[in-house]
């Protein structure tokens, strides 16, 4: 997700706290997550967003049916991709749950590495289901890697959009990104 123009960065004191719980069991995650109440046209769910620390076989088929509507060209990632993603200290992987169903309806991973200038953090692969975009979903997300970064001592924390997807670049403008006068480049690695 790579845009033509420049990427956004925030700086970190514009956010609300989010509590990233342990997580033992279904339940234990919804009693514990922080929520955030969303109140679109329709129906109102509560969204829970957690971090991911035991992969299984729900988190699975949730990346089965959100990584389409992230990328048509990237396959959905496996059990192991989703372990290692997991397990690495350089990533935090969040996802967002539907209270009312208990359905997995966005997800965001957070990337954190240290440079010789400081803590960097690095937003990716942010989706929200489509059934339910439009509802504070990819707020809660973002609010909850922000405060994720702030607490592991980043000072700013960078994504990148495409210009096509005008939705989510209002969304990172609303809460607090700006767009930054810089070069992407990207080098091709496979053949």
């Amino acid at each position: 997700s790579l845009p033509s123009s420049g990427a956004l960065a925030f700086s970190a004191p514009n956010s609300r706290p989010h509590v990233a719980p342990s997580i033992d069991s279904a339940a234990d995650r919804i009693n514990r997550a922080t929520s955030l109440q969303c109140r679109p046209t329709g129906r109102s769910p509560v969204i829970h967003t957690t971090e991911v620390v035991e992969v299984d076989d729900e988190l699975v088929a949730a990346f089965d049916r959100l990584t389409p509507q992230l990328s048509s060209s990237s396959p959905a990632p496996g059990a192991d991709e989703l372990a290692a993603i997991v397990a690495s200290p350089a990533t935090v992987l969040f996802v967002a749950r539907d209270i009312d169903t208990g359905d997995i309806v966005g997800s965001l991973t957070l990337a954190l590495f240290r440079i010789p200038t400081g803590m960097r953090a690095w937003i990716e692969d942010v989706v929200v289901d489509e059934t339910v975009r439009g509802q504070g979903v990819g707020n809660a997300l973002n609010q909850a890697a922000l405060d994720r970064a702030r607490a592991e001592g980043a000072k700013t924390v960078d994504l990148t959009s495409r210009p096509s997807r005008e939705v989510a670049n209002r969304l990172y403008k609303r809460i607090g990104f700006e767009q930054r006068e810089t070069n992407v480049y990207r080098y091709e690695l496979e053949g």
